[in-house]
């Protein structure tokens, strides 16, 4: 990492990535469909230390504050500032997700909870994509795959595939949810976030980025 490539706006575009992952996570949990293959750890660690379902940005940090202290022993070259800029605000931004949903969802219907799952997919893809953009540093997962890829020594899409599909099991037998939105991100996340990053790139050359 150079940095002095690292300036405020891109912190500050980065932190805003953030902020869309957290409520894309949030608004998935609580429609009750199920968790992406990382927001399904989360939910795990929230269900089976007895915390409620509004405290899911607090089991969020509890994960991400130890994988951090793992990647500083054994993998340090993958914390840079993008982590904490990750690593900070998420628990408030998946707390203000779970906030709003509530706010926002004025009943539990059927197609009310399908609406704000597309959200939820949408925001989700849309800051990781921002966040991948502004190229400041990889999440704490992130780093734990890339500590993984060099240990196995395989293709990074098959250690990341492989990644997803453990995070789904971990998630689900410590008590996550799993659902159609677990399936549909684990499929789809990958080509939606390309699509996003390709559209940001552009948009970022037109401005002059």
């Amino acid at each position: 990492m150079e940095w002095n490539k690292i300036t405020g706006k891109k912190i500050l575009a980065a932190t805003f990535g953030v902020l869309l992952v957290g409520i894309g996570v949030a608004f998935n949990n609580c429609t009750g469909f199920g968790n992406d293959p990382i927001g399904i750890v989360y939910d795990g660690i929230r269900s089976i230390t007895g915390m409620n379902q509004a405290q899911l940005g607090m089991a969020s940090n509890v994960v991400n504050v130890v994988l951090l202290v793992f990647l500083f022993f054994a993998g340090r070259r993958y914390v840079s500032v993008g982590t904490f800029v990750y690593l900070i605000p998420y628990g408030f931004c998946v707390d203000l997700g779970t906030f709003l949903y509530h706010q926002l969802a004025f009943s539990d219907a059927f197609l009310l909870r399908i609406v704000f799952s597309v959200i939820g997919c949408t925001f989700l893809c849309l800051g990781v994509a921002i966040y991948i953009t502004v190229d400041i540093g990889v999440d704490p997962f992130t780093g734990l795959v890339l500590v993984l890829w060099g240990v196995i020594k395989k293709e990074y899409r098959y250690v990341k595939i492989g990644f997803d599909l453990a995070m789904v099991v971990l998630g689900t037998v410590l008590g996550g949810k799993l659902g159609v939105v677990t399936v549909v991100t684990a499929l789809a996340v990958g080509p939606i976030i390309q699509i996003f990053m390709g559209v940001l790139k552009k948009f970022g050359s037109a401005s002059g980025d």
